[in-house]
Formats: C-alpha cells, sequence, structure tokens
C-alpha cells in the first residue's frame, strides 16, 4: 500500500483515499464508456447525469432548502468577490462587510471598485484574531446584503453562529469550511466556496444561492458574470470543469458515507479537540493564536516562543512526514488545516509529534 503522507495542507488540501481510489478505477473507462469523464462532452447524457447528480446531492446534505439553487462555477472565491458586487449592488445600495482577514478584506476590497462598501464589523484591531459578536455588527440601513467569511484559512477563526441579517440578504464565504458542520440555510442568502479545501480538487466553485438572488442579473454586466446566465444554463452556458465536479460527486457521496454533515462534524470536533488540547495543555510551550471562542474547527494556528523553535519543528515535521504546517507567510506561525478528509489518525500522530518535540527542546 502507497504511504500517505500526514497531509495538513491549506488548500488544495487533503481528499478522502476511498474517493481518490474510487477516482483511479474510473480515470481510464468511466463506467463501461470506454472515454475518461474529462474526454466527454459537457452536453453528452452520461456527463449531464453526473452534474445533476452533484446538485441534487449537494442539496440534500443541506436538508433540501426550499428555493434554492446550485451553480457550479470557475475562477474560485476570488471571481465571486467580484461577481456578488456586479450582480447584488446596485445603485443606492451599499455592501455591507464583516472584516474578518485576509479574505474579508479580499472581498471588501474588490467591492471597493464596483460600488459604495460599508464594514460593518472589524476586528483588525485584535489582528483579527477573533470574529466579531453580533452586537458589534452595525448594519447600513440601504444595505443590498452583508457579507462574511465563515472560517479565516490564515488567522485561524471561525464563526460558530451567524448573525440575523432580517430582510437583507446574508452572503456567507465558505471556502475553507463549507459542509464541515449542519447548516440552518434560511439565514442565507448565499454561501460559496471554491472547492479545494472540502469538497473536491482545485477549478470549480459552488455557489448555494436563493434563485430570486440570482435570477435577475443586470444586464450591462459581461454575460459570464452575470449570474442568471449560469442559473438558466443549469452550469452549462460554457465548458465546466467537469472532472472536477466528478470529483465534487464523489466526495459528497463519501460525507453520506460518514454520517452525513453531523457524522462530519462529530469527527471534525474530536480532531480539533485533540490538537488544540495538546496545545492548552503543553504549559505554554504551544500557544493557540485565535482567541479560544473564535477557534477555528478547520485551521489551527499556534505559536512557539521563537521563530527559531518554529523553524526547527518545520524542519522536524517534514522530516518526520508530516507537510504543511508552515503558517501562512502574512503572519507566521504554525498553521494544521485539519479539513473533512485529514483523518483522525493524523491528527493523532500530529499531537504525538507535537509532544515528542516538546521534550526534546523543553
Amino acid at each position: 500500500m502507497t504511504k500517505r503522507a500526514y497531509n495538513f495542507n491549506a488548500g488544495p488540501a487533503a481528499l478522502p483515499l476511498e474517493v481518490l481510489e474510487r477516482a483511479q478505477k474510473q480515470f481510464v473507462d468511466y463506467e463501461g464508456t470506454g472515454m475518461s469523464i474529462m474526454e466527454m462532452s459537457h452536453r453528452g447524457a452520461v456527463y449531464e447525469g453526473v452534474h445533476k447528480e452533484a446538485e441534487q446531492r449537494l442539496l440534500s446534505l443541506l436538508g433540501n432548502p426550499e428555493g434554492f439553487k446550485v451553480l457550479f462555477l470557475q475562477g474560485g472565491a476570488s471571481t465571486q468577490f467580484a461577481m456578488i458586487p456586479m450582480n447584488l449592488l446596485g445603485e443606492g445600495k451599499v455592501g455591507s462587510y464583516v472584516d474578518t482577514g485576509s479574505w474579508a478584506g479580499k472581498a471588501i476590497s474588490e467591492a471597493k471598485l464596483l460600488g459604495e462598501t460599508q464594514v460593518a464589523a472589524s476586528t483588525k484591531e485584535d489582528n483579527y484574531m477573533r470574529v466579531p459578536t453580533a452586537d458589534e455588527l452595525q448594519i447600513a440601513p440601504n444595505a443590498a446584503y452583508v457579507h462574511l467569511t465563515s472560517n479565516e484559512t490564515i488567522g485561524g477563526v471561525q464563526f460558530k453562529q451567524f448573525p440575523d441579517t432580517g430582510d437583507i440578504p446574508l452572503i456567507v464565504d465558505m471556502s475553507s469550511d463549507i459542509l464541515s458542520r449542519p447548516l440552518d440555510m434560511s439565514q442565507f442568502g448565499m454561501i460559496y466556496a471554491g472547492a479545494q479545501k472540502n469538497l473536491g480538487p482545485s477549478g470549480v466553485t459552488v455557489v448555494i444561492a436563493r434563485e430570486e438572488l440570482v435570477n435577475n442579473s443586470p444586464k450591462h454586466i459581461p454575460t459570464i458574470f452575470r449570474y442568471d446566465t449560469h442559473l438558466s444554463n443549469g452550469s452549462l452556458y460554457n465548458t465546466p470543469p467537469s472532472f472536477a465536479i466528478y470529483m465534487v460527486n464523489e466526495v459528497l457521496k463519501w460525507i453520506e458515507e460518514k454520517g452525513g454533515l453531523e457524522g462530519v462534524e462529530r469527527l471534525n470536533e474530536q480532531k480539533a479537540n485533540l490538537i488544540y488540547d495538546a496545545i492548552d495543555n503543553s504549559n505554554g510551550f504551544y500557544k493557540g493564536a485565535a482567541h479560544t471562542d473564535s477557534r477555528s474547527h478547520m485551521n489551527i494556528t499556534f505559536r512557539l516562543e521563537t521563530e527559531e523553535l518554529e523553524k526547527a519543528f518545520i524542519k522536524a515535521s517534514e522530516q518526520a512526514g508530516f507537510v504543511g504546517l508552515k503558517g501562512h507567510r502574512s503572519v507566521g506561525g504554525l498553521r494544521a488545516s485539519i479539513y473533512n478528509a485529514v483523518p483522525y489518525e493524523s491528527c493523532k500522530a500530529l499531537v504525538e509529534f507535537m509532544q515528542d518535540f516538546q521534550k526534546k527542546h523543553s
């Protein structure tokens, strides 16, 4: 059996081994067609069947929320940072944004190019090491929407609950924690995510939106950037990233096999608690970066006493078969990304490594 790395990459990230093995079996000859799924026409019945199945399976995992549609798009969350204000930020309206770190900041910067924006809350003064509380939010009365990032991969902070925005649609970038826990979809106008952390390989971006929000885009924006173009064409207006969508469907099957979102959440909590307990019980050798009540269950950020010690930790971890534990270059430190597909066994191995490293350097 191939030895697998302990993969803690922030994205593209770990995929379930079972999914990779199934894809490997079907890679050259999909379902007896004599072709790979990558070689088929996206207009053909075989691929369209996979495409529709992925849409339906995704909505099913979310409880089949009434009035929501799935779009499979391209360009990652970064393209959505522009498409959202292009489509939804009309004349006389304001885009209301919650500023929680690097990715929220990029969404705000893009919206500023396209219309009026307002920061409803920011945790910049706390170095983005927490998410704001509901009572800190000051939403503009003429807001077209409220946008927030549910999980900041760089800082390692995550919303545990979402604010009630009333009649103003709540739009959430869930690129790094989508399908990691159950969601009450009635809270949202739209959620979206690049696939490469919890859904599949890079190349496809998933948008799940209320139909009335995306069915009447402004006609002056380019056709390819209009949500209603993709809605009316079933995400087949142009050639979709067909292999990535096939892989998303396989990952969704795997989530079903794990007990759906409730089962996945239980496993994610076990993994996160294991590593956070190791940090908290290290007598200060390891220091959690995020505020305790905002700690992410997807990206665990922590520090050591000195940068030299952190470099030694990274070097030793790589020699021991661990991948991706170096913190983002903008903040430094250490980060373990433990998305859905990262096995509990990898997290257990990391804790044992951390304890061993502490013994050698205390």
